[in-house]
């Protein structure tokens, strides 16, 4: 019988490395990936191997996958599975990295940067929309509106994170550490700026802070939720 089990991935633009260490350890053990789902990764049981394991990001046409895929297994690297413009490759230790350089590693980190920036930017102006009725408005109309609001920031606002932290890793790849900086400081910044609203709307400072604990502590408990729920549902 088949064996697979679900890894939980801490979020490629957060920590790619280490979800990258994380695989090859566990093909070491005979665990080996064979696909992306929700939030991780599935894996095999099967016998144990020395895989290390590489990520690419780019958004390819139909003409043009065989070529990239060819050109990957020409170097050495097998391709795993692709989910949207994320691309898993693997190969033996001592093979070429994917990217050996500053320049090509920018250019792996543009790929994906612009992609959550198209899919990010409508939902922060929709959310700040909303933001700007809840101020404009009054009574039943103010409330629907500022939880709208709140419900698009617990979006928004961790997309943005992602963003930031992927133009963070592109600038410092590229050696603008000024701007890596400034990227990672722009979302605490906002997320204060969240705060700072619904105080200013509501008037309750107790309030906004009992909605940023709930917010920090979902933000922890749901995905341990999910990681559970995928890790028995594989099991079983």
């Amino acid at each position: 019988m088949r064996q697979t089990k679900y890894m939980m991935s801490g979020g490629l633009a957060f920590s790619e490395e280490k979800d990258m260490k994380k695989l090859h350890q566990l093909s070491l053990k005979g665990w080996h990936v064979n696909d992306f789902k929700f939030m991780g990764y599935t894996l095999e049981k099967g016998e144990s191997s020395d895989y290390i394991y590489s990520i690419d990001y780019r958004l390819l046409g139909e003409e043009e996958e065989a070529e990239y895929f060819d050109f990957f297994t020409s170097s050495g690297w097998s391709h795993v599975a692709s989910n949207a413009d994320i691309h898993l490759f693997r190969a033996d230790p001592g093979t070429k990295p994917i990217y050996s350089d500053s320049d090509t590693n920018a250019e792996k980190y543009k790929n994906t940067s612009d992609f959550m920036t198209k899919l990010t930017i409508p939902l922060v102006f929709i959310t700040a929309l909303v933001w700007i009725g809840a101020i404009m408005s009054s009574g039943v109309l103010q409330s629907i509106l500022l939880v709208a609001a709140i419900i698009f920031s617990a979006i928004a606002l961790p997309a943005f994170w992602t963003i930031a932290v992927t133009y963070s890793t592109k600038w410092k790849t590229e050696g603008k550490y000024r701007l890596a900086n400034l990227a990672k400081m722009i979302t605490p910044l906002l997320f204060f700026s969240t705060i700072i609203l619904i105080m200013f709307i509501v008037g309750d400072a107790g309030f906004a802070i009992r909605l940023l604990a709930a917010m920090i502590i979902g933000g922890i408990a749901l995905p341990a939720a999910i990681r559970g729920a995928m890790s028995l549902y594989y099991n079983k």
